[in-house]
């Protein structure tokens, strides 16, 4: 019988797991804003702002939104030291990879079948990020990068991307 081999990132950490109980989220009302009426039968108003711990915001999300997420765009950690009051941007290797991977997981369950992932990152960790989102997606979903670089006023013959 021959098996399969696998190929997968390791790193120092990678089988440590947080234990995660159901979450719920309760609104502030004196935060929340709701339109006053719908334009059309199909609008939605299910728009939510969370704040609080991403991981566990996402585990309140779970059981209302598995499958039914059409579009993810996160802009996580670049992992490059910079400064940042609201979160640690400079944590070691594997421990950035250990939390980026419990957070691609449960995006992963919230997507539908037809939804994308799109990630902001820079080159610091993108391609170990890459490789973490095959082996959790795939290696056939992914689709392309967009790259960018960062001009300081717009390219007049730009077709699409300036």
């Amino acid at each position: 019988m021959t098996t399969k081999q696998k190929l997968e990132l390791t790193w120092i950490g990678k089988e440590n797991r947080p234990s995660l109980e159901p979450r719920i989220l309760l609104e502030d009302k004196t935060q929340s804003y709701h339109a006053q009426n719908r334009i059309t039968d199909h609008d939605i108003f299910d728009n939510r702002l969370i704040f609080g711990d991403n991981l566990l915001a996402l585990k309140a999300l779970e059981q209302e939104f598995t499958g039914k997420v059409r579009c993810i765009t996160i802009d996580p950690p670049y992992n490059t030291g910079s400064a940042f009051s609201h979160y640690d941007d400079g944590v070691e290797h594997s421990l950035w990879l250990s939390l980026m991977r419990d957070r691609i997981e449960m995006l992963w369950k919230l997507l539908a079948k037809d939804g994308s992932l799109w990630i902001t990152i820079d080159d610091t960790e993108s391609h170990y990020l890459k490789v973490l989102c095959d082996e959790i997606f795939g290696r056939t979903n992914f689709v392309c990068n967009v790259v960018w670089e960062k001009k300081y006023s717009p390219q007049p013959n730009a077709i699409w991307l300036s």
